[in-house]
């Protein structure tokens, strides 16, 4: 009897890459608490929030450890190892960002945000977080592609790529604004650096989000 060529795949790489999301996603809604704590300046809680979101990065490493280790030699995939390896870094950079931008935030005694930045870290915030959100739909997409190989489910995924594209497009917009506003602040020298550092970080995680666009739109070219 012959076997079905699909019976010859292991599970779907991409199975983990869902799992990973999830917790990276996990991180996004702690983390984006743990800011919306900083920034109130009569939160208590900002700490507990920051060990929340190491606990959960660390989960992130020990699914991104299984999928590296989960493909032994040989095993026969519907998509390159090394470009979803390449995939999974950028995404799991995701959950590292998060955990290095309330880290950052933890290196000054003071807490709050300046009042003439505020609303525009929040802003900044939201914006790299929706990106964020896009993945795991996008994974969810790609594992039809794969698993059906139509043309329906490939657009799919492009389109999603696109949004999210866009999506990083204004969160960089929003980015390069809010540091030319931060160097124009009567402010010490130590705490432009901290808030523009901040900022670098927090916008990091949108970088990082369509990085894992560009590998996933390497996995799907024909």
């Amino acid at each position: 009897m012959r076997i079905p060529v699909l019976s010859m795949f292991m599970a779907s790489p991409l199975d983990g890459l869902k799992e990973h999301i999830e917790k990276v996603q996990e991180g996004s809604f702690v983390f984006q608490q743990a800011f919306e704590c900083f920034i109130s300046k009569n939160c208590t809680s900002f700490e507990e929030f920051r060990k929340e979101v190491r606990t959960i990065e660390q989960e992130a490493d020990s699914i991104k450890r299984r999928i590296r280790s989960g493909l032994p030699k040989g095993t026969m995939l519907p998509v390159d190892k090394f470009q979803l390896f390449r995939y999974l870094r950028e995404q799991d950079k995701i959950i590292d960002s998060f955990e290095n931008s309330l880290d950052w935030i933890s290196y000054r005694s003071e807490q709050g945000i300046p009042d003439e930045i505020e609303k525009d870290l929040i802003l900044l915030v939201d914006a790299v977080i929706d990106p964020v959100e896009e993945l795991g739909q996008m994974i969810i997409e790609a594992q039809k592609y794969f698993k059906y190989f139509s043309s329906k489910h490939r657009n799919r995924v492009k389109k999603i790529i696109t949004i999210v594209r866009d999506q990083e497009y204004l969160a960089d917009r929003q980015e390069d604004a809010l540091k030319r506003k931060i160097f124009h602040m009567s402010q010490d020298p130590v705490g432009i650096f901290h808030h523009i550092k901040l900022v670098e970080l927090i916008g990091g995680i949108a970088d990082h989000t369509e990085n894992a666009c560009d590998m996933m739109r390497a996995m799907i070219a024909r």
